[in-house]
């Protein structure tokens, strides 16, 4: 059974139910005691700026700003590099706890033994 579990994102309001999935998910592992880290990628990397998850919507999900504070207590946070230069997004400008990083991490990430790891 896998000790870790990496999930990388690469929705947000383009693909509302795909994006909510994840974090769902994501707070699901975390309340449930495993070890987790979220890979804000595409469209997610907007939810690394502060109110931004608040504003997300979607009819009978848990909000999205609870999701990603669950996930912050107690699992990690990575917003991609690449991502966030594309969007103009800086370390000053995410909110805190998250963290920017690249590929190279989020492969260590992933090929650690006892890691699983999904894509929405």
């Amino acid at each position: 059974m896998a000790n870790k579990l990496v999930i990388k994102v690469t929705s947000g309001a383009d693909a509302p139910e795909r994006c909510s999935q994840a974090f769902t998910v994501a707070a699901v592992a975390v309340a449930s005691g495993v070890d987790v880290s979220v890979w804000l990628t595409g469209e997610s990397a907007w939810f690394a700026l502060p109110g931004r998850a608040a504003e997300f919507e979607l009819p009978h999900a848990a909000p999205l700003q609870d999701l990603l504070e669950s996930v912050l207590s107690a699992g990690w946070v990575t917003l991609c590099t690449q991502c966030a230069v594309r969007r103009d997004i800086g370390e000053a400008d995410v909110i805190e706890g998250v963290r920017i990083a690249g590929a190279q991490v989020f492969v260590q990430e992933v090929m650690a033994d006892g890691t699983q790891a999904l894509v929405y």
